[in-house]
């Protein structure tokens, strides 16, 4: 499997079953900015207890790995689980959506994007991206992380609202790293 069929069987899976999904992370790094390589994808999901059997059914074991138990503590403690599928390496990470301002203001503002021949995905906006990726900087000094966010800035440009992100910074205590990348070179 590759990771667009994964994706794929992600939305498929999340239509089917009416969850709210974003696609965030690396993939949608990818979505915004620059390519570069990903051996998974991060979800952003709304999982109601009562659709946990039905969502875990949908990846069966004759081809994925996924614990029950697992997601249903996940979503108990607002948290995140995998899904993998061994035979090609790839795995899922779901983080669960929790009731936060900034949950439900990203969750507004998710965007469908082209990433199938016939059809489209859930994906963070690149705002919501852009503040994630300053979080992470944040709490593990990556650098990957800055040049994800360079990225996403040198291709959609004026497109990006920088008061959202600046506000959501301040709020996430990372306004002085985000002050720091546009007095670089922007």
């Amino acid at each position: 499997m590759e990771p667009e069929g994964l994706l794929r069987h992600v939305r498929d899976t999340c239509q089917q079953l009416e969850l709210t999904y974003l696609v965030v992370g690396s993939m949608a790094t990818i979505a915004y900015g620059e390519p570069r390589f990903t051996n998974d994808i991060d979800v952003a999901i709304d999982l109601p207890t009562s659709k946990i059997a039905k969502f875990c059914a949908a990846f069966p074991s004759d081809d994925f790995y996924v614990s029950q138990a697992a997601v249903e503590q996940a979503v108990a403690k607002l948290f995140q689980f995998n899904v993998i599928h061994p035979a090609s390496g790839l795995k899922v990470d779901f983080m669960v959506l929790s009731e936060s301002e900034f949950d439900k203001s990203r969750t507004s503002r998710r965007r469908s994007l082209p990433v199938f021949e016939d059809g489209d995905a859930m994906f963070a906006s690149p705002e919501d991206v852009i503040v994630k990726k300053l979080v992470y900087y944040e709490e593990g000094k990556s650098e990957k992380h800055l040049r994800d966010i360079e990225s996403v800035l040198d291709i959609q440009g004026d497109k990006i609202d920088r008061e959202y992100i600046a506000y959501w910074a301040q709020c996430f205590s990372v306004l002085s790293v985000w002050q720091a990348l546009l007095a670089e070179d922007r």
